[in-house]
């Protein structure tokens, strides 16, 4: 009886395309799954600036380069105002100018837009950031412009810089 036993062999089973059948289920699943978060991603994320607040940006940018500083003051929102007195919005810009010299060159960085009811700026924003080549040095400029009313104006604007030290 135990011979019997010893000479019992297994059937071989031929695989053939079914062995291939587990990892080509997992390589489409995968694909499914980074087609659908990158959808999603894109779906959560509005990308590029409205283009009535990118005339808003590219007006202050005119009117920075420009040195129309009071300008700028008066065309920008409530929230600028009240950070700032003329006199001291004058002064910063002055100020970066005087460091920093002429922008020669801006790549939009980033650009987001929030809905938010809190602090930096509460309601429906934009936050416009560029990295920037000045004469003097590089620099990260920041646009922030609040929505009211359908309209778009700047409430903030910010430069970081090394060369501003």
């Amino acid at each position: 009886m135990d011979r019997s036993l010893r000479s019992v062999r297994s059937p071989r089973v031929s695989k053939g395309n079914f062995g291939r059948l587990p990892s080509l289920t997992v390589g489409l699943l995968t694909l499914c799954v980074v087609t659908l978060s990158v959808s999603c991603g894109r779906a959560a994320r509005r990308t590029g600036i409205p283009a009535d607040a990118q005339t808003v940006i590219d007006t202050a940018i005119q009117d920075i380069d420009a040195g129309r500083y009071e300008k700028i003051y008066n065309d920008a929102g409530d929230e600028w105002r009240k950070d700032a007195t003329l006199e001291e919005s004058k002064a910063t810009l002055q100020r970066v100018h005087d460091k920093l010299g002429r922008a020669q060159v801006r790549n939009l960085d980033t650009a987001r837009e929030e809905q938010t009811a809190t602090a930096p700026v509460p309601g429906h924003s934009l936050i416009a950031v560029y990295q920037t080549q000045f004469e003097r040095g590089d620099a990260m400029e920041t646009f922030t412009l609040i929505e009211h009313g359908g309209k778009w104006s700047l409430a903030k604007y910010f430069v970081t810089s090394t060369a501003l030290r």
